[in-house]
């Protein structure tokens, strides 16, 4: 029986989102407005200015998730307020809703990253050891080939393998994604951000696929944590990232992490000249959703 867990990272501060972009002629002020006060998982870019996560959690609940748990900022409740008590609940009464607060640590802006949202969000679903669970971003929207792939993967560990020709980003964007490293079987040796010119050569594999890493995962519970709990701080950008705590628990565990290729689009809400974009294709692919 599948572990029908999706837990989803949303304790960022969103620093990129609320900074200033270009042009932003044509996006609606509501929308900025949503861009500058909340969590980018809660920007209205839908339809009826449904928030951007009600649409991951739509395809999760396609797949066949029923248990989620989502990991929020100290400083934002909007999430929590919407899935407990507003609208989202109605929307998604088949779901069972977890929350686990991300704390910002005293003398930083910021809380501790990827790897730290991922602990404290295993800390407040604790019955959840013993299986597996689905990890993903608050700000990318996975597709329901995706999840399906994850929720059911008779791997201990898993990912998706993205193609790097896949995307519908400039290319300036891709260049900056996390590539993959992998064993002659598919298994996960390593994953390198960003990659310079001789790393992305280096990653090539069968028929010049490149994969990269859009931080969807399916990971054991009980494997994963203690290098969760034990990720060293990123020496530049001070942040317990996620990456980080697979490494780890692949050197330790080798061939324990399968990596599924696969080549789509994966709507991105870093920034706010992402807005129109994603509200576009929302608009397209979401018609009856409202």
């Amino acid at each position: 029986m599948n572990d029908k867990n999706l837990l989803i990272l949303a304790g960022g501060v969103s620093s990129r989102m609320k900074k200033q972009a270009g042009n932003l002629q044509g996006v609606d002020e509501h929308l900025i407005k949503d861009a500058d006060s909340k969590s980018k998982a809660m920007i209205g870019v839908g339809l009826n200015y449904r928030p951007f996560m009600d649409y991951l959690l739509l395809n999760g609940v396609k797949t066949g998730y029923r248990n989620i748990a989502i990991v929020i900022g100290e400083r934002d409740s909007s999430i929590k307020e919407y899935y407990t008590g507003g609208k989202g609940r109605e929307y998604f009464k088949e779901l069972n809703f977890k929350f686990a607060v991300q704390p910002i640590p005293e003398g930083r802006e910021k809380p501790l990253g990827t790897a730290d949202a991922l602990y404290h969000g295993l800390n407040a679903v604790k019955e959840w050891s013993g299986g597996k669970f689905t990890v993903v971003n608050s700000d990318n929207l996975y597709s329901t080939r995706a999840l399906k792939m994850m929720l059911e993967t008779e791997h201990t560990n898993a990912m998706i393998d993205y193609d790097r020709d896949g995307f519908d980003f400039e290319k300036s964007r891709i260049e900056g994604f996390a590539v993959t490293i992998k064993d002659e079987d598919d298994y996960l040796l390593d994953i390198i951000e960003k990659p310079d010119g001789k790393t992305i050569e280096a990653a090539k594999g069968k028929n010049g696929f490149i994969g990269v890493s859009m931080n969807i995962f399916r990971l054991n519970y009980d494997m994963i944590y203690p290098y969760l709990e034990n990720c060293p701080l990123h020496p530049v950008r001070k942040e317990k990232e996620l990456p980080t705590a697979i490494k780890m628990m692949i050197e330790e565990n080798p061939r324990s992490l399968i990596t599924y290729p696969l080549s789509e689009h994966v709507p991105d809400l870093t920034s706010k000249s992402d807005i129109e974009k994603v509200k576009e294709y929302l608009e397209k692919e979401f018609t009856d959703f409202n």
